[in-house]
């Protein structure tokens, strides 16, 4: 792989990446980070969400602005097709946390990578969803990732690098080994949704 000696690889200033590592190892509890958003149903399949602050490095923290999303079901499915359902979302967010957790620990052991460009399939079947059969599993029973890696190495490495990203991956530990989940009432929920 080529090594670069510069200190910001694939974006990554590698002196804060090690700097952050090091007060990490002094204090684990600047590890523990909460990350939040409020949801509010529209019409149909259609939700919004609102992302402004998080918990992390020992205090709350706010993004630099809030960020909205959304998301609908296709004509298909009976919704209104306004933008990319929650299962989709789920292979979004594998996808940006495999590339960057890949980039991030190639850039910590000085490997200039390129480009990356991922494909996701997901394998879904709507009998679980609908309550058609118990057997059936209501999420996805196989998510497939194809990696194409641009970087001055063999493709034993790129594989190397690829294991990285599953290695370090939050959201493909979260995929892969589930999470525990509670939902429950909570009237108070309405006021941390903002507008």
């Amino acid at each position: 792989m080529t090594a670069c000696k510069t200190n910001v690889i694939n974006g990554v200033d590698r002196q804060k990446l090690f700097a952050t590592i090091d007060a990490v190892k002094a204090n684990p509890s600047l590890a523990t980070f909460k990350f939040r958003l409020g949801n509010s149903w529209v019409d149909g399949g259609e939700n919004r969400s609102t992302i402004d602050g998080f918990y992390g490095a020992g205090q709350e923290m706010k993004h630099l602005r809030p960020f909205h999303l959304v998301n609908d079901e296709p004509e298909i499915l009976l919704s209104g097709d306004k933008a990319p359902n929650p299962v989709e979302y789920v292979l979004h967010a594998l996808a940006g946390c495999l590339t960057t957790s890949l980039v991030y620990h190639a850039a910590a052991h000085g490997i200039v990578v390129r480009g990356v460009t991922t494909r996701f399939e997901g394998d879904l079947d709507l009998r679980g969803f609908l309550g058609i059969s118990k057997e059936v599993r209501r999420g996805y029973q196989a998510i497939r990732v194809m990696f194409d890696i641009d970087a001055d190495c063999d493709d034993d490495k790129k594989r190397e690098l690829v294991a990285m990203g599953e290695a370090y991956s939050p959201v493909f530990d979260i995929v892969s080994n589930g999470v525990p989940v509670s939902c429950q009432l909570d009237p108070a929920a309405k006021t941390s949704i903002a507008a």
